[in-house]
């Protein structure tokens, strides 16, 4: 079996050392090695990257996973997902300094770079890993076809950290919606209970459905939050984009997992196995 490979982007701030800490975190369990990536403008920054990057690896040596430098002359919105296509990647950990982004990077910005690369991101905050990972998972479930997606993704990390899933809907008084969101939240039980991973639900409010999510995983103590990145498409207006960008720079902290939507789910399924 291939050893699998996660991508973290580091700028030398906090919040990037978190996010490697998240990585090391899941590698241990999943038996993955890290690829460190730093981007530069031109050649004369590489050298003292190099070096950064060097000392980088060094604090954080003790953790007994294969750390590998990298600095590559470019841009962040192209350059992070050309070298997780290259390097094969399961997942890429990005740090953010909350409403000012990866490297000063806004909301808008981060969505950009996620969009422009098929590995799911789990974009963390400056809130530390708990020693036992991702106890809690919130996943929001709306009307889109492609919710079910991120489900996969969300089972292995749970089979990995023996999580227990928060699904949440939005509420709908219409007859036909609402019969529609209760198939997602059984086919989300019926998913979960044959990978036998413990999974209750609970509808919250369509108005400002954002924060009622992050509302309910505060109130779960949830340690991710799993969502689509579906701003290109707004199906009652209740997933847009502006719910995306809120999600990843919640006033809560809680990372989260997002995922681009796929013809196929079949790279999701297979990625942790």
């Amino acid at each position: 079996m291939n050893q699998k490979t996660f991508i973290v982007p580091h700028d030398f701030t906090n919040a990037a050392d978190v996010a490697l800490a998240h990585a090391i975190a899941t590698a241990k369990i999943a038996g993955a090695s890290i690829q460190l990536l730093h981007v530069v403008a031109n050649d004369p920054e590489i050298k003292q990257a190099s070096n950064k990057l060097n000392e980088v690896i060094t604090k954080f040596s003790e953790s007994d996973i294969e750390l590998i430098p990298n600095v590559r002359i470019g841009n962040i919105f192209d350059d992070i997902a050309d070298f997780a296509a290259e390097h094969q990647a399961q997942l890429i950990f990005m740090g953010t300094h909350g409403a000012h982004g990866w490297q000063h990077i806004v909301g808008s910005d981060a969505l950009k770079i996620v969009t422009q690369s098929n590995v799911p991101f789990i974009i963390v905050q400056e809130k530390a890993v708990k020693p036992t990972g991702y106890d809690a998972i919130v996943v929001p479930m709306d009307l889109h076809k492609e919710t079910k997606q991120k489900l996969s993704i969300v089972a292995n990390l749970a089979k990995y950290f023996n999580s227990k899933i928060f699904v949440v809907t939005p509420a709908e008084t219409d007859s036909y919606l609402k019969h529609q969101l209760e198939s997602n939240i059984l086919f989300a039980e019926k998913f979960f209970k044959d990978k036998n991973i413990e999974m209750t639900s609970a509808v919250l409010p369509s108005s400002s459905f954002d924060k009622e999510v992050v509302k309910h995983a505060v109130s779960v103590e949830a340690d991710l939050i799993a969502i689509m990145n579906l701003n290109r498409s707004s199906f009652l207006n209740i997933i847009s984009s502006n719910y995306e960008q809120y999600m990843i720079t919640n006033d809560a902290l809680i990372p989260t997992l997002i995922v681009n939507p796929v013809e196929s789910n079949t790279f999701y399924g297979a990625w942790f196995d």
